[in-house]
């Protein structure tokens, strides 16, 4: 005789009997590669030195579209990178990038969707993005430029608002 309990069949509950637990949200990254990108040197086009301390001005944009593969989605980075002089506010350097990654989500409601494209996706990509960005500026002749990190979140927050306010009715002014 053992101390451990017989269990058959009939001890174990059902599993239609459970309640069916929520599935953890799944995503895998697809492909990833720049769409679009564009590097204008101002500075070298006027022959002269790139030893200046630039003024960076950061421009993000956000987009997803579902694609015609089930679950496949298509999330695009748009950033834009203007510098400046300090001095004379002279334009140095334009970048523009668009950067996409085709992502495969699976376990997402559709409220939750639109958010989870646009605040997650971004945060898989940021940092290819990143070292492109400083690659680029690297080989342009400028000290490499290395983005601080996006809070995709707050930027989502922050068009989300953007969005409310705009469509919200204008109030007369008596």
């Amino acid at each position: 005789m053992t101390d451990t309990p017989d269990t058959t069949a009939t001890d174990t509950p059902q599993a239609s009997a459970t309640p069916k637990e929520p599935q953890m949200p799944k995503m895998q990254v697809l492909a990833q590669f720049i769409k679009d990108m564009s590097f204008e040197n101002i500075l070298a086009q006027k022959g002269t030195s790139g030893d200046v301390q630039p003024d960076i001005e950061i421009q993000v944009n956000l987009d997803a579209k579902k694609r015609p593969v089930e679950h496949q989605f298509e999330v695009s980075i748009k950033l834009k990178v203007g510098a400046k002089t300090k001095q004379s506010g002279d334009q140095i350097f334009i970048l523009e990038l668009d950067y996409a990654g085709i992502f495969h989500v699976e376990n997402v409601s559709e409220e939750q969707i639109h958010p989870f494209l646009l605040i997650e996706c971004p945060r898989m990509l940021f940092p290819f993005l990143r070292r492109i960005v400083s690659d680029i500026t690297r080989d342009g002749g400028f000290q490499a430029l290395n983005l601080d990190t996006i809070d995709f979140l707050q930027l989502y927050k922050a068009e989300m608002l953007r969005r409310q306010t705009e469509s919200a009715p204008k109030t007369p002014i008596n």
